[in-house]
């Protein structure tokens, strides 16, 4: 399957030995005809799968018209996209882009931008968290509060401070009348599907009121009905100035938005821009995947399957020693420790259902949203083999038939 062409790609991924030519709804194809069932999506972005009708039709039509128009000029479907994403949410404004980290540097601007312009230049700090992940641009992968990944690229930007993930007493300590931001991810993703504790962003939010500073929300990977709401923050209580967003927006074409309240859409003509953003073809998908995702019947079933999936995962890590499930909707992630966590990986691949290992422990799960019932306990069939095997060789006379 090795493809001598790959020499020329520089090597910033660790592949797997997969090579996918072709996809349909929750299924990759390879040219031998190996046949997987794709239980991670692109990484939270195939929000409806692979070649959904919709989605290719609106692609191709819009392409026949136009591809690419300036930002110098009105852009009529990017208007009408931003009114569907404002009339949806709680924002006003749209800011589009290509991608989460450009979405992600677009509001460290933003709050920068809103904080010198009503206090000044003094107050430009910015709060994150203990294994978040914001991109790997500058700012973002300052923002990103995970040595490992900054390593070799210093200096890092000023002006970022790091917390735990979690906990409010620190971040307390850390909040103050130098404070422009607090960027967190309700539900992080890269760094082990971890929600957020309860009160956490309660407290975040009044931290953010208190001291006149942006709280905004990273839902790259947990936004456009990933966890059975349009944005995670839906259903969690506590609404953001600005949110970020991308991977499934335009279901795996590239595209990015920030949003922000009228009040704090601090960016003007000049000072921030993009060529791409927004462009006829970007917003085309955007459109398809907006009027698929959200109804109520759509995210209702989204929460079910994803209820389904979550129960089933937590009776398999009760009596799987050590493990625990975390996550909503469908993104989820079985933590199976560094023993078992990747063994049960390979055993996935060997099955041809694709998952992603994070962390070096924790099975992340984030199948497109239309994924079948059927689908469903295929995948949790597939888990439930893997752990009985792993078990069955680590103790043998405790195998499970």
């Amino acid at each position: 399957m090795e493809n001598s062409n790959m020499k020329s790609v520089m090597e910033t991924y660790k592949r797997l030995n997969i090579a996918p030519t072709e996809g349909k709804g929750s299924w990759l194809f390879d040219e031998g005809g190996e046949k997987y069932l794709d239980f991670i999506a692109g990484i939270s972005t195939n929000a409806l799968g692979h070649s959904h009708p919709k989605l290719v039709k609106a692609i191709q039509e819009q392409a026949e018209k136009l591809i690419h128009c300036s930002n110098l000029y009105e852009i009529p479907i990017q208007a009408e996209v931003a009114g569907m994403i404002t009339d949806a949410t709680d924002f006003d404004k749209v800011f589009f882009c290509n991608s989460g980290a450009e979405s992600v540097e677009a509001a460290i601007k933003l709050a920068r931008k809103h904080a010198f312009m009503n206090h000044g230049e003094a107050k430009h700090e910015i709060l994150t968290f203990s294994k978040s992940f914001h991109g790997r641009t500058y700012g973002g992968l300052t923002a990103t509060a995970q040595p490992a990944l900054q390593e070799g690229f210093g200096p890092m930007p000023e002006g970022f401070r790091y917390a735990p993930f979690g906990d409010l007493e620190a971040a307390e300590k850390l909040v103050g009348p130098g404070t422009t931001a607090i960027l967190v991810e309700p539900i992080q993703g890269e760094g082990g599907i971890n929600v957020a504790p309860e009160g956490f962003l309660e407290g975040l939010r009044e931290l953010c009121d208190e001291n006149n500073a942006l709280l905004i929300f990273d839902e790259v990977q947990t936004g456009m009905g990933r966890t059975g709401h349009l944005f995670a923050y839906m259903g969690m209580g506590v609404v953001p100035d600005v949110l970020t967003s991308a991977k499934g927006l335009g279901g795996g074409f590239p595209v990015g938005a920030m949003m922000a309240k009228e009040e704090c859409a601090a960016l003007t003509p000049g000072t921030h821009g993009s060529t791409f953003g927004g462009n006829p073809l970007a917003m085309a998908a955007v459109k398809a995947v907006l009027e698929t995702v959200n109804t109520p019947e759509f995210l209702e079933e989204v929460r079910f399957k994803g209820k389904v999936l979550k129960n089933a995962l937590e009776d398999l890590a009760r009596r799987t020693d050590g493990a625990e499930v975390r996550g909503e909707g469908l993104l989820l992630g079985l933590d199976l420790g560094e023993d078992m966590g990747p063994k049960v990986f390979e055993y996935c691949l060997g099955e041809k259902v694709l998952v992603n290992l994070i962390g070096g422990t924790t099975i992340r799960m984030a199948p497109p949203l239309t994924v079948t019932r059927t689908e469903v306990r295929h995948a949790l069939n597939t888990f439930r083999g893997g752990v009985d095997a792993m078990k069955a060789i680590e103790m043998p006379e405790a195998a499970v038939a």
